[in-house]
């Protein structure tokens, strides 16, 4: 099998990390949770000449979502790539997501209906590279993640940080499933399996494991 490249892209004044994923000989990719700012996610796919297939979302923040239609519309050629994910739950987020630009002076960003809502159990793909979805609710109701077992390689969107979690002082947050997430989700997957996360640096479990203070 070919090697699967990553690229990350900031995003957004929140500084999200745009991924994307592609198969060094095919060139086939996806992009996953394309904030904003689609003329810098443009340009590796332009430089590297990728053909991306799908858009993939973790979850229904502005910085995650916000940009995915304008992406949408940006990689269109004679078929739309469609947008899939997150899980259902977060249908009622990213049907704001207008609102929720307009609050933090962020005009422009529009609300997306997904071509295909995800849930755990589902597998997508990039080329032969297969990922697995799990659900891992807590910073959203409907938040997920993505993960391919042979690269031992995922992208945890905003559940896990280098040295942190992801927020719950939102009114549909739950810190305790949050935790659950993390403890019986992502460091069940083993120490050496590394991660790019919405926010920050990456990481691995095992890093987290020993030294993020949430996990102690």
């Amino acid at each position: 099998m070919s090697a699967l490249k990553i690229a990350v892209v900031p995003v957004t004044p929140f500084a999200q990390n745009c991924t994307i994923v592609s198969d060094e000989t095919t060139r086939e990719a996806v992009v996953i949770d394309p904030g904003g700012d689609i003329e810098k996610i443009m340009m590796p796919v332009n430089r590297l000449a990728l053909r991306v297939k799908e858009i993939w979302l973790t979850h229904g923040h502005l910085d995650h979502a916000g940009g995915a239609l304008d992406l949408q519309d940006a990689l269109a050629g004679d078929e739309k790539p469609p947008i899939i994910g997150p899980s259902a739950e977060d249908a009622m987020l990213l049907s704001g997501l207008s609102v929720q630009a307009q609050l933090f002076g962020l005009p422009g960003m529009r609300d997306v209906t997904p071509d295909r809502f995800l849930r755990e159990g589902d597998t997508v793909s990039v080329a032969a590279h297969r990922f697995e979805v799990l659900h891992c609710p807590g910073h959203t109701p409907g938040h997920i993640i993505f993960i391919n077992r042979q690269a031992r390689f995922g992208q945890l969107g905003d559940v896990l940080f280098q040295g942190s979690i992801g927020r719950t002082d939102f009114p549909y947050s739950d810190p305790g499933a949050l935790l659950r997430s993390i403890r019986e989700k992502i460091l069940p997957l083993g120490d050496d399996f590394s991660f790019v996360c919405g926010h920050g640096p990456a990481s691995s479990v095992g890093h987290e494991r020993r030294t993020n203070p949430f996990l102690q």
